[in-house]
């Protein structure tokens, strides 16, 4: 079968090529609407499929972002990511999503490859390496925005939440109900990576300005397979902690797999509190006190200034870091 060409179209349509071209490219802000109605009618017609490929390669932009996140199991990314494939939908701009799985030599990988496939810029969810990666393409001036994590001295736009003050909350909230012996349990901080050493911080302080000694055997931060054996033995301590903070979702699920399997009663013998509002923590028996971030407009702002990017907008400040407000749940685990 012959390929039909933006020529046919034209031909069957009584349009010139170029207008075709506009209509394909969406620019017929001042095209008749019975001129787009002949130029559709000829499309569906013929079968036309305009090819994006070559399209692309003479405006030199694909119309699609990457995104990259850390750890696609933690509902924040998820939801992030959804709010990023809406905004960019209503933008006409595809999306491709890639896991690092917490790597950074897949993280490269996937930026390599990426950028292969010539897209137009990237949201990452950064795992805490290839830092000169990442100033390569800030000294190229390419569309970079980062999510709930921050690489120092790089002027890149990041989008993060105020780790300290999601603790403080948590903790605030645990001792207005006569919880004094709180702890907190984390994923690995080896990597240094932002929300992790923030949300330590965080609770800390929030101690110490309650008067109330940190106590480093109360808090654990580990791979999440080793988290359930390092819990339990904070529990075993001749005097336990009577309430947990968990610093994201990942560690959430730990508490409440250790708490089911030791019988452990939820909130009388230990208090608990996630950071991270889990779809479930509604539902769950008791209801789960959570600190729940902004993901989706989070997501949403992210989406925004890349395309702003991308577009060749300038940024008042590339190396503006964005903090977004914590919000407490108050359940029944608390």
């Amino acid at each position: 079968m012959k390929k039909i060409t933006m020529l046919d179209v034209a031909l069957e349509a009584n349009v010139s090529k170029s207008t075709v071209s506009q209509y394909i490219n969406k620019r017929y802000d001042y095209m008749s609407a019975e001129t787009k109605k002949r130029i559709e009618e000829a499309i569906d017609q013929l079968g036309y499929q305009p090819n994006y490929l070559a399209r692309s390669l003479k405006q030199k932009k694909t119309s699609t972002i990457g995104v990259i996140v850390a750890n696609i199991l933690h509902s924040f990314s998820t939801q992030v990511i959804r709010a990023v494939e809406d905004y960019c939908h209503e933008h006409d701009f595809h999306v491709i999503v890639c896991n690092a799985d917490d790597d950074p030599e897949k993280e490269k990988k996937y930026i390599e490859m990426l950028r292969a496939k010539q897209v137009d810029g990237l949201i990452v969810f950064p795992t805490g390496g290839n830092r000169d990666l990442f100033k390569q393409m800030v000294d190229e001036n390419y569309p970079l925005v980062f999510v709930d994590r921050i690489i120092e001295d790089l002027a890149v736009p990041s989008i993060i939440l105020d780790n300290e003050k999601a603790s403080l909350l948590a903790v605030e909230h645990l001792l207005q109900r006569n919880y004094k012996r709180i702890g907190i349990v984390t994923t690995s901080l080896i990597r240094h990576l932002t929300p992790r050493i923030e949300r330590v911080r965080g609770y800390k302080n929030a101690l110490a300005a309650n008067g109330i000694k940190v106590r480093e055997d109360y808090m654990k931060s580990v791979d999440v397979p080793f988290m359930k054996e390092a819990i339990k033995e904070m529990l075993q301590l001749d005097e336990p902690p009577n309430a947990l903070l968990a610093g994201n979702d990942l560690a959430l699920i730990e508490v409440l797999k250790l708490v089911k399997e030791e019988g452990i009663n939820v909130p009388t013998e230990l208090a608990v509190v996630g950071i991270d509002d889990v779809s479930f923590a509604s539902l769950f028996n008791p209801t789960l006190t959570t600190v729940a971030q902004p993901a989706f407009e989070m997501g949403t702002d992210a989406a925004r200034m890349l395309l702003k990017l991308v577009k060749g907008s300038s940024i008042e400040d590339k190396g503006n870091i964005t903090r977004y407000e914590p919000l407490l749940r108050g359940r029944e685990s608390s």
